[in-house]
């Protein structure tokens, strides 16, 4: 039986042509999580071994995981659990084999149930994935981790006790043309990271339509402290983690402001915040959510000596308009050795001759989206993530260094949050700091 991706490239094939396979590759320092299938793992596709696994949480992105999952022959998603009925019954019509709980407790004593993938509000990412990993279950949860940094610990700690798999919803880390962006950018090619500018702006209220008063909080989750950080932990975080990922070491320091604009309409999380995390080298990240307009979509603009990194867009820039005979040649000769026979690169790349910078197509056909949606977009590395983590369920071999990306990603976001509230600059807590050779 052949795990594929919806573009119909293996996993294996996957990272064998992006250069991440064997042990002595240099690119394993930068992606250590991208890992060729393992004899065991093959083995128990090929001879038909299925994943039983749960859903807890079937609301939108609950339901986008599930469409994904249909696409997973060697797993069988055996239970569904979510204490809001329509959803709940919206997600049996997709799975109506499925047992449906609405109490996340009975479904983790079901002994047959080996994965569980949490999609629940923030609040509960952290009660739900400690249970699951002390119940003996293998975990997807979605991103951020907790709602404070001490939850984010916990739940870092429990996966390290556990002996068990845990992913996070991180899916930039699976997506290629930010894996090629990052080698591009951890080669030189480009220079030196001088600086580096992220942002996520929306136009619309953030709000989803609710039948009945009694129901907003439970559906509109996202504006209230309760159960949400707002933008900082359903946005920035995919966004600080790139700016660590590009940096290698993660910033010792936060501050910026944060406030309410425009949506003056009960809820309680920011609609507007501007901050800047600054590195021990002296570069900073500034980070800015707006959603009271959308003219220039997400980016992190990765800024170097030589050139800009713009991975959303699928695009880097020269400083010079015509670069080096000697730069161009490099990287046609890493662009040919790697990218080559990947379906989802379609033909060879070609550099732009434009007299004018219009930069330098990451990969071919790269998916790019507005960052409007709040539910996923396709091809952008969740479908690969997720595909990941059903087969490290099979095997039961965690990914390196993935939680470790998802723990301080979610962190950052949450010092953020409280740099803004109590207005002031707020350093990295040294109680927070956890091992990972990937960091400075």
């Amino acid at each position: 039986m052949d795990n594929t991706f919806i573009n119909g490239i293996s996993r294996r094939d996957f990272f064998k042509n992006i250069g991440v396979l064997g042990s002595g590759s240099l690119l394993l320092s930068v992606f250590p999580w991208l890992q060729s299938c393992s004899d065991d793992e093959k083995k128990a596709i090929v001879k038909g071994e299925k994943l039983k696994m749960a859903i807890i949480g079937t609301g939108s992105r609950g339901q986008y995981h599930m469409q994904n999952l249909l696409k997973m022959p060697h797993v069988e998603v055996v239970a569904l659990c979510d204490n809001f009925e329509p959803h709940l019954k919206q997600a049996a019509k997709v799975y109506p084999q499925a047992k449906t709980y609405t109490d996340y407790r009975r479904v983790l004593e079901q002994n047959d149930i080996r994965a569980v993938l949490i999609a629940t509000p923030l609040n509960m990412h952290e009660p739900v994935t400690i249970d699951a990993l002390q119940e003996g279950k293998h975990v997807f949860c979605e991103k951020s981790m907790a709602l404070t940094p001490e939850g984010c610990l916990a739940m870092y700690k429990a996966y390290k006790n556990s002996g068990k798999v845990l992913y996070i919803g991180q899916q930039r880390l699976f997506d290629p043309k930010y894996i090629r962006a990052m080698e591009i950018i951890n080669k030189g090619i480009i220079g030196e990271i001088s600086g580096i500018r992220a942002y996520w702006f929306r136009n619309n209220d953030w709000r989803r339509p609710v039948p009945s008063p009694e129901w907003e909080r439970k559906i509109n989750w996202r504006l209230y402290k309760e159960f949400s950080g707002g933008l900082m932990t359903e946005l920035a975080t995919h966004q600080l983690q790139v700016g660590n990922w590009a940096m290698r070491m993660i910033p010792e320091s936060v501050t910026g402001y944060g406030d309410i604009v425009y949506w003056k309409d009960g809820r309680e999380v920011y609609d507007n915040v501007s901050l800047i995390y600054r590195y021990a080298n002296g570069v900073k990240m500034t980070y800015e959510s707006i959603i009271s307009n959308k003219f220039f979509g997400l980016e992190e603009e990765i800024l170097c000596t030589k050139g800009t990194m713009e991975p959303e867009k699928g695009k880097y820039y020269f400083e010079e308009v015509q670069p080096a005979p000697g730069i161009m040649q490099l990287i046609n000769q890493i662009e040919h050795g790697i990218f080559d026979h990947i379906s989802f690169a379609g033909p060879s790349w070609v550099p732009e001759t434009a007299s004018k910078n219009a930069g330098y197509f990451i990969i071919e056909n790269a998916s790019t989206h507005t960052g409007e949606s709040s539910v996923g977009f396709a091809d952008d590395g969740s479908e690969q993530l997720l595909a990941s983590f059903c087969e490290a369920a099979v095997t039961g071999r965690p990914a390196e260094c993935l939680v470790e990306e998802a723990y301080y990603s979610s962190v950052l976001g949450l010092l953020g949050l409280q740099a803004m509230d109590e207005q002031r600059i707020l350093a990295f807590p040294n109680e927070y700091k956890i091992p990972y050779l990937n960091f400075a």
